[in-house]
């Protein structure tokens, strides 16, 4: 039998169904465990942990909204990573996981060998937290580390700390995806930004939607990608102060570059922008994020504020 998903949303998990879970995982049957924004006991909560750290097939799990709630949880969830070996991504989005709990996390999330994609958005992290995660993102020939990285809304990090996440992202020989939005980064942050993404040779989605951008920033980025080689794909600067025509100039440029790259590719690789760029820039932005597991195969999930 091949590997399901279970998913629930926003319910009280009783132990009957926390039983069914765990079982489901220790058979190795279950590849997508999504309880995002359920209520379940610590007891509970211990269980599935310990029964992740037995899986086998586990690729996915969402823990989104809440669900860790405090730093014994924590403690469970990074003892059930020491021992997991297949897990791809983890969403932790929206838990109150604070500096302290990624000081939990982080000895497990650094050695996971397999962990690729990783969502801490709405997580009330600081600078030292941000000083761990870019210990996740390791220098080109060092081990391997994240391709997908999410910290949206967390205001508790200064500009001393997004500057040293773009030192990070500069010289990471694996990020692909980093989705900063809702922090309030400004211009300054914005330009360092740029820099890092003119230096790194992976980078192809930086998402800063609502970060206090404006027209400064936007032109940075417009001259980056107009006149330096860069593996940008997409840039989402929907809810900045940034007018639509700049917006649009930018999304033309990287669609003309992917246009060029896709002419080398077979049709059944292609992708397009359309989810990305849209016709009119000032529309709401996709909902829907993908996030790949970096193994070739993609894993659709809501990223939630």
């Amino acid at each position: 039998m091949l590997p399901a998903s279970i998913q629930i949303t926003g319910e009280l998990l009783s132990a009957a169904e926390v039983q069914d879970i765990c079982e489901s995982l220790k058979e190795d049957s279950v590849r997508l465990l999504s309880v995002r924004g359920c209520q379940l006991s610590d007891r509970d909560f211990s269980r599935i942990c310990r029964s992740v750290a037995e899986s086998r097939s586990l690729a996915q799990l969402n823990l989104n909204l809440g669900v860790v709630s405090g730093i014994s949880r924590t403690r469970h969830l990074a003892d059930a990573l020491k021992a997991n070996r297949s897990l791809q991504t983890l969403f932790l989005h929206g838990s109150p996981l604070m500096d302290a709990g990624l000081v939990t996390l982080n000895a497990a999330l650094t050695t996971h060998p397999t962990l690729v994609c990783l969502d801490l958005g709405d997580c009330m992290l600081g600078d030292e937290a941000l000083g761990l995660i870019c210990g996740m993102l390791p220098p080109d020939g060092a081990k391997s580390g994240l391709r997908e990285l999410t910290l949206s809304a967390n205001p508790g990090i200064s500009s001393k700390g997004w500057a040293r996440l773009s030192i990070a992202v500069a010289h990471s020989s694996q990020l692909r995806v980093l989705n900063l939005d809702y922090n309030p980064l400004g211009d300054q942050i914005a330009g360092m930004l740029a820099v890092a993404v003119a230096s790194s040779r992976t980078l192809e989605v930086l998402d800063l939607e609502g970060t206090g951008l404006t027209n400064q920033s936007a032109q940075v980025f417009l001259d980056m990608v107009e006149n330096y080689p860069t593996s940008l794909k997409v840039l989402v600067l929907t809810e900045n102060d940034v007018t639509p025509e700049l917006q649009q100039q930018i999304c033309d440029l990287l669609s003309e570059g992917e246009e060029d790259e896709d002419r080398e590719a077979p049709p059944l690789t292609r992708r397009t922008q359309s989810d990305w760029c849209l016709s009119d820039p000032t529309d709401p932005a996709p909902q829907m994020v993908l996030l790949t597991s970096g193994v070739g195969e993609s894993l659709l999930d809501e990223t939630e504020m």
